[in-house]
């Protein structure tokens, strides 16, 4: 089986004994380039990410748009695995390359919970993406005025 596929279904025994014998996949991006942090992260496969995390995978590595899989995390939905990133130091206000931040993410996905968990952790209210707006204006758009209000 596909590195990459071990990740996404998750296949926790398979995937040590790859990086066992090649520590480099920890870093290997996909044909897509997707990094296997970020994948687990995209699948909602916490034991893969720990794995990978433990086996010094970067917590803040980017896809070909600058995401990282804190931002992913937003998209999904997953704050459990949030929780686990941001102890391992991820950047709570990384910016991709259209000047996106999780907490931006978290706002355009309508992902309460996850925003104020952002915030908490230090999460900037006030960046402005490249399309000139900020998760405030995201919430408003998504007609979301409890979680704008939230972000403010």
């Amino acid at each position: 089986m596909d590195f990459f596929d071990l990740i996404r279904w998750g296949k926790t025994e398979e995937l040590k004994e790859r990086i066992a014998a090649d520590h480099s996949l920890v870093e290997k991006k996909n044909e897509k380039g997707f990094p296997p942090l970020i994948l687990a992260t995209y699948n909602d496969q916490p034991e893969i990410a720990k794995i990978l995390l433990d086996h010094g995978a970067d917590v803040d590595s980017r896809d070909m748009a600058g995401n990282t899989a804190l931002m992913g995390i937003c998209f999904k939905g997953y704050l459990e695995m949030g929780k686990m990133l941001l102890a391992k130091g991820a950047d709570v206000n990384a910016r991709n390359y259209n000047g996106a931040t999780a907490l931006i993410y978290a706002a355009t996905f309508n992902h309460k919970d996850i925003a104020q968990w952002l915030i908490d952790n230090g999460a900037d209210k006030h960046v402005i993406d490249a399309r000139g707006n900020t998760a405030y204006t995201h919430a408003l758009m998504q007609g979301s005025e409890d979680l704008a209000e939230m972000v403010k």
